[in-house]
Formats: C-alpha cells, structure tokens, sequence
C-alpha cells in the first residue's frame, strides 16, 4: 500500500500452483505450508481469510483476485484482471469480497464463489488525488481509507449483508491531520462495530474513529509510533501492525475503551518482504509479501508467509 503503483492491467492465464516449502506449522493435526506461492508478476497487497483454510489475494495493478487454500498451498485465480481495475486491501463477509482499488477511487464487491462482480462503487469523487487503500466490514457496513484525503467511505449494508448501492463519505475531523506522504491505510473494527482504528503510515500514529461522524481521537502509545504501519488485524484487545518497509508486525495491547495502547513485542520472520496484510486462521498469521522494493516483472515471484502469534 506504500508505494504507488501503476494501474496498466496485466493479462494472466494462471494454473493452480503448488506450495512454496515444505510443511512445518500444523493446524488440527494437518500440515500447513510455512510459504505458500501466489502466481508470478502478481504484485500482491491484500489477504484475507474465507470458510475453513481458502484465502483470497489481490492484484495491485490488475484488479485481479487470487484464491488458495492454506492447508495445500494450491489455488487459481477467481477474479480476472481487467483494465481500470487495482486491487489493495481485501475483507470476506458473508459469502462476499470486498476489495479497495488504490488509485481508481473505486471500491468493487465479488462473489466469494463465482468471482462475479457484484458491484462497483466511485467512492472517491472530484480532482486531487486519492487512493483507496484497506477496508474493514461490520454487520452494519464496510468501511474504506483513502491514503491521500481525510475522509473515509462507508458503505451500509442491509439485513442479511446485502451492500447498498451508493456508499457515503465521511469527513474526518478531530485529532488526524493529513500528512506529506500515504495517511490513513489499514483499518479494523471492534467486535460491536462501534469503534473504528486505523493507522497513519506516515506518522505511525494510530487513531479511533466514530464510523458514525467521523470524529477521531489518537490513541495513546506512550510516546510509541508504528511508522510504515499497513495492514492491521485486532483480536479481543491485541493490535497487530503490520510495519511494510520494516519487515515486522508490532503487537500492540490496547486499554478496554481503545484509547490507550502498549506495544508489547513484535513479530518477524527471515521469510518477511515487506509485508503489507495480515490475515488470521486459528493461531497462525498469514502475511502477504508485497516486495515494493523488487522491481516487479511477469516472472517476479511472490509469497503469504506463515508466522505464529
């Protein structure tokens, strides 16, 4: 998500691929694969987790939607690449993949199944630049950054999950700012969906949000940063930061009302290059190596990472 990337639209016919290195974690007494391969030149951002051990991944300069199975290693593309297309940040609800196109200004809904596209919205309207970049779903609605304005977009959902046809932005107001480089990028909510958290790459910060109005409130780190932080991932009250650049997740345990937090620890692994999302199944994190400093070609490879919590 830290790096912009061009949009052109890459054409992929992609046989399933094998896992990356031998088994070593395992989850209910099967093996799981420490590497797992996505198809080369993909140029990877998001990942996130379906029913059982499917994952899904997204293609940054395509649009494209890769879907495995963590227990095998093996997968295929399920959405195709097309021309005005991105993919960044990816969330499963319900039967659904909601998927942040970067620059676009776009947001796009997929059938989990099929890869059909369900629906495409313009999030990001007028001059100036924009760049959607993560998202997060409540059972109320989902929820958009956008890296380079104060705002995030929500997207309400009816009963059931049903996504509404026009999204709404929210201004940010309150303690964030906008900074010189990439703002706001990942994003989680809590369980009742009545708190929002996002980080601020630029500045390492990270804020609540009332995904009501938009008011914001920094929480308190103690004077900690988690600069180059990306994707994020929040269980009970313990934060994982995803730091791209730095190769590390940042573990940090936050107060009962969120407005507090400690970074505890971190976690790293030599299979790290620059990872930028984390996704979560049973006591493993799955870790999508983006490989922003790697000059990307068709036969580039690229990697999800296994690492214990």
């Amino acid at each position: 998500m830290r790096l912009i990337v061009a949009l052109a639209a890459l054409t992929m016919v992609v046989a399933p691929v094998a896992l990356a290195k031998a088994p070593k974690a395992s989850l209910d007494k099967a093996p799981f694969p420490d590497t797992i391969a996505l198809p080369d030149g993909w140029q990877p951002e998001g990942i996130a987790v379906g029913n059982g051990p499917t994952f899904f991944v997204g293609s940054i300069p395509t649009g494209a939607v890769y879907r495995g199975d963590l227990r095998s290693g093996t997968g295929s593309v399920l959405v195709q690449g097309a021309s005005g297309r991105s993919a960044t940040g990816l969330k499963y609800d319900r039967g659904l993949l909601y998927v942040s196109g970067a620059a676009t200004g776009k947001a796009f809904v997929y059938s989990a199944t099929t890869g059909s596209l369900i629906h495409e919205y313009q999030l990001a309207t007028g001059g100036g630049a924009t760049f959607i970049n993560d998202v997060v779903v409540t059972k109320d609605a989902a929820y958009f950054t956008d890296s380079s304005r104060a705002v995030i977009y929500k997207l309400p959902l009816a009963a059931g999950g049903t996504p509404a046809q026009a999204a709404q932005t929210l201004t940010l107001s309150g303690d964030f700012q906008l900074a010189a480089g990439f703002n706001l990028n990942g994003i989680v909510a809590s369980p009742d969906g009545e708190v929002l958290i996002a980080v601020q790459t630029n500045t390492g910060k990270l804020f609540r949000i009332d995904p009501n109005t938009g008011v914001t409130h920094t929480i308190d780190l103690g004077g900690a940063t988690v600069t180059n932080g990306d994707g994020l991932l929040l269980q009970g009250k313990t934060l994982y930061v995803v730091q791209n650049v730095d190769n590390r997740i940042s573990v940090v345990r936050l107060a009962p009302d969120f407005a507090r937090g400690t970074v505890t620890g971190s976690i790293s692994s030599p299979n790290f290059d620059t990872p930028t999302t984390i996704a979560l199944f049973g006591s493993l994190l799955y870790a999508v190596n983006a490989r922003f400093s790697t000059p990307p070609t068709p036969n580039t490879p690229y990697t999800v990472v296994q690492v214990s919590r």
